[in-house]
């Protein structure tokens, strides 16, 4: 799964409970499922960012030997 394809599918998720049609039935699944997306939204964002601060350190260290 990519970082978009959780987006979309968080953004369905709570489409689907402010719905005026929203199965209260369903409600405990919508919010198990956005947890989860969540969280993984959360991994990918933490990575991500130590992805570009190890190549702006990198960077840096360039810099600074000239």
């Amino acid at each position: 799964m990519t970082y978009k394809e959780a987006m979309n599918e968080l953004e369905q998720i709570i489409a689907n409970m402010e719905s005026e049609n929203c199965d209260i039935d369903l409600l405990a699944g919508y919010t198990s499922r956005a947890t989860a997306l969540l969280k993984f939204c959360k991994e990918s964002l933490f990575k991500t960012n130590a992805e570009v601060e190890k190549c702006l350190d990198e960077l840096r260290a360039l810099t600074n030997e000239d």
